[in-house]
């Protein structure tokens, strides 16, 4: 082959060797444009997705709020709790008006705190946590049940039995008097706690309780070490509880003592 036609067919050959790599080339390209617009396709039908299930979600009446559930109520009537809440049924889980919710549950002044809890397809559970009485306040002809915080839970023409008396100046229950009162009852082992008639104090440092059955007294003093006082007065009692009148002091717990009348 002369070199002028071997020179036309490597000429030939590079051409075409070129458009089977331009060819290459643009398969690879047309190739990533159709995965680039699977992927965007497929993002794009995801959020569809999505959106259709929030807006199910929000809007939907098979959402909908058609039960309250109360729970941990003892003194509460659960049905009141319902009755108050009943505006809210009928409107979506997603939608429901926490704040009115709010605002219904702290008319009760017997709940002390509450968690609610979202039940699909449409139930509201509502979680209360009553206030606790530590003891009854005398005014007037009324006896005052009371929580620490000094909340009246109830009001009652009688005494309740079990609940020991409190006597703090003008029955102020913001005082500090009242403060380490409360502190030193729930400091208190449950059946000392029972045997208390009466717990008086005029300031923070000088709480004295009544036992009730008996003429014996006990010096608390302040509401410090209540813990550790606690557990000295029980041990006094266990030895003393039969030995007629006298008072107790555990205003020094390092050298509690009883003295007999």
């Amino acid at each position: 082959m002369s070199p002028e036609k071997q020179a036309v067919a490597e000429l030939r050959r590079a051409e075409l060797a070129r458009r089977r790599a331009e060819k290459q080339e643009l398969r690879r390209f047309t190739r990533r444009q159709r995965h680039r617009r699977a992927m965007w396709w497929s993002l794009t039908g995801v959020v569809a997705v999505l959106t259709a299930l929030i807006l199910i979600a929000v809007f939907s009446p098979l959402l909908a709020l058609r039960e309250v559930r109360v729970e941990g109520t003892q003194r509460i009537d659960p049905a009141l709790v319902v009755d108050a809440l009943d505006g809210q049924l009928g409107t979506p889980l997603a939608l429901l008006d926490e704040g009115l919710v709010r605002d219904e549950l702290d008319a009760f002044t017997l709940i002390r705190s509450y968690t609610t809890e979202l039940a699909p397809p449409g139930t509201l559970i509502v979680r209360i946590t009553e206030r606790t009485p530590v003891g009854t306040i005398i005014r007037g002809a009324a006896f005052d049940l009371v929580d620490a915080a000094g909340v009246v839970i109830e009001s009652s023409p009688e005494r309740v039995a079990g609940m020991p008396v409190i006597q703090v100046p003008g029955d102020d229950v913001e005082s500090r008097a009242y403060a380490s009162i409360t502190e030193v009852l729930f400091a208190l082992p449950a059946d000392i706690r029972a045997q208390v008639d009466t717990i008086a104090a005029s300031t923070r440092d000088n709480v004295t309780l009544q036992l009730a059955g008996s003429n014996q007294r006990v010096e608390w003093g302040s509401a410090q070490r209540s813990d550790h006082k606690a557990r000295v007065l029980a041990a006094l009692v266990a030895i003393h509880g039969g030995d007629g009148s006298g008072l107790y002091d555990v205003s020094a717990p390092g050298s509690a003592v009883f003295r007999r009348d």
